[in-house]
């Protein structure tokens, strides 16, 4: 695809036309003319971009798409436009003219490109864990439409590694939170942030540890039988983890305690206790 989009920019340029706008940029200023045409403007807008004048050549390519819309070339300028705005650091113009791009020229080669930038947008705009998740969580959903989208695009390994940060890093914020309500004692605050991470990020690597706290929490709200679930649940899944040998004794306490409970209620202490 991208060797389409190469063959489909020359036929746009030509030597003679490059020297018009070569002349008429001169080394350090534009001096473009009044009458100057929409492939003259077109070109002189990616030689602006390519010397990362950024500025300039998002104004020229804004005046393009706004002036023509009917132009062979039109949706590369509205691509042109919405990349001079991520230069720029803009992240969200830039989203929006990507966006843009979509929605009024839908069959255009530059939609694969425009629709992983968008992602790329809200990656950029992602804060550290700790705060608020909205443009991690818009990278995440607008990463998978892509990759959904257009999985012979050649940007799909970077999407797929892109999506992977994301969700680590909404794991992450999940688990931290988990075990702030642990350390505060409200265990049934923090068993709901261990389950998000189970649940919605089961392969990050914050998971085994979730079920672990998950376990612990459990047992502190005196909830043998979901504890001890859980404890041989992390057993299961993690035999590797640092917490296995500690779980292991929480089960065998668990697992007496369960025994007691139901000798005392008149059941025979040969009954198996996770039957």
């Amino acid at each position: 695809m991208e060797i389409d989009k190469l063959m489909k920019v020359k036929k746009y340029f030509s030597p003679a036309l490059l020297l018009v706008i070569v002349l008429m940029t001169g080394c350090s200023s534009y001096h473009i003319k009044p009458n100057i045409t929409a492939q003259e403007r077109f070109e002189l807008a990616k030689l602006m971009f390519n010397k990362k004048d950024y500025f300039e050549s998002k104004n020229q390519f804004k005046i393009l798409v706004l002036n023509n819309p009917g132009l062979p070339f039109v949706d590369e300028a509205q691509y042109y436009l919405a990349e001079s705005h991520f230069q720029m650091k803009e992240y969200i113009l830039a989203a929006d003219e990507y966006n843009r791009l979509i929605r009024l020229y839908p069959k255009s080669d530059w939609v694969d490109d425009a629709s992983f930038k968008i992602g790329l947008c809200d990656y950029k705009l992602s804060p550290k864990p700790s705060l608020d998740p909205k443009y991690t969580i818009q990278a995440v959903q607008h990463f998978q439409v892509f990759i959904e989208d257009f999985p012979n695009s050649d940007l799909i390994p970077e999407a797929e590694r892109l999506l992977k940060k994301c969700r680590s890093k909404l794991a992450e914020k999940d688990y931290k939170t988990g075990v702030l309500y642990r350390k505060l004692g409200d265990y049934h605050a923090a068993i709901v942030y261990f389950d998000s991470v189970l649940e919605n990020y089961y392969d990050s690597k914050y998971a085994d540890d979730a079920q672990y706290w998950k376990a612990e929490c459990l047992f502190k709200s005196l909830k043998k039988q979901e504890s001890l679930q859980a404890f041989l649940e992390f057993i299961s899944k993690y035999p590797k983890n640092p917490y296995s040998s500690k779980s292991i004794s929480r089960i065998k306490k668990l697992e007496e305690d369960l025994a007691k409970i139901k000798n005392a209620n008149g059941v025979s202490s040969n009954t198996k206790v996770n039957e």
